[in-house]
């Protein structure tokens, strides 16, 4: 990959990972958060996206002393919002039927942090037809499936059927795509090679169809300056054998972003309240560090996961 494209996504990443970090106090719970909570887009769901981006930074080990203690006490910091697990575990035990407990553990699973009890409650989920049996998305499924993955490596699906379930799995007409879709479809990406790992996760025939159709996509993105989704069509582009993007991409990215290292969720002005800010553009910042860390990280042969 080009050197220039290195160091861009690089430095993307390492200021989002710091403004992350140097925000954090922004995404605490708030202190009567009971697991019936009715926004999960509030803080909880963030605190687990900003967990996954920490896990991939150490996961990776590709960035400098720095950026891997900010990433550590980022983990840690999420970890201990959710009583390290306690939270996760009783909202898992009250709704069996939800998945957000056990994918948003996978993440801390990732980087080094377990609950037994947690453990033991997904095992037993896993075996229960019910529950392999709830209705959802299928890239939500995936989503699923690469959590029991990440939690136990002993854990089997078959990831064939439950990629060619997905819009992204038919390699349908590519100018159907909308905003929705692309979110869809970078994550089908995402959890079949969780988040670059398994790069061969990817049927032949997407690989295919998204060397194709990738670089449009991201044109199109792009030219509206939606940053938040061309970040996302980055890190897909990242778990490709080998990018396909244009890679002037990266450096619209990194002229899109603050000084601080916030990265605008699109081409609208940014609140200038500091709190609004983070709430506005926390999953841009995630988005970013994923990006620059799974970009990083192929390009030097990073890690695969085992089979």
């Amino acid at each position: 990959m080009n050197p220039d494209v290195l160091r861009t996504a690089h430095s993307v990443g390492s200021r989002a990972l710091a403004w992350l970090h140097d925000s954090k106090q922004f995404g605490s719970l708030p202190h009567d958060t009971t697991i019936e909570f009715t926004d999960p887009d509030n803080v909880y769901k963030p605190l687990g996206e900003t967990a996954l981006a920490a896990s991939l930074v150490l996961r990776e080990g590709v960035a400098g002393p720095a950026e891997l203690r900010a990433a550590q006490e980022l983990l840690d910091f999420a970890w201990g919002q959710f009583r390290s697990g306690d939270f996760l575990f009783e909202r898992q035990v009250r709704h069996p039927m939800l998945t957000d407990p056990l994918e948003t553990y996978a993440h801390f699973v990732r980087g080094g942090h377990r609950n037994r009890a947690l453990d033991e409650v997904a095992g037993h989920l896993a075996s229960l037809r019910s529950v392999r049996a709830v209705e959802m998305m299928p890239n939500r499924r995936l989503a699923v499936a690469n959590a029991h993955r990440v939690i136990d490596p002993g854990h089997r699906a078959d990831w064939a059927a439950l990629a060619a379930d997905t819009w992204l799995g038919s390699t349908p007409e590519p100018w159907m795509v909308d905003w929705m879709t692309g979110y869809n479809l970078t994550h089908a990406v995402f959890h079949l090679t969780d988040w670059g790992a398994r790069p061969d996760g990817l049927p032949a025939p997407v690989v295919g169809y998204l060397r194709n159709w990738l670089p449009v996509w991201a044109d199109v993105w792009q030219e509206v300056a939606q940053w938040d989704l061309l970040g996302e069509l980055l890190i897909v582009d990242a778990c490709l054998d080998e990018p396909v993007c244009d890679p002037h991409s990266w450096e619209l990215l990194a002229r899109a972003q603050h000084q601080d290292g916030l990265l605008p969720r699109d081409g609208e002005p940014v609140a200038d309240d500091p709190h609004r800010a983070f709430k506005d553009n926390e999953h841009t910042a995630v988005v970013a560090v994923v990006a620059g860390t799974v970009t990083l990280a192929r390009s030097l042969g990073g890690s695969r996961a085992a089979a």
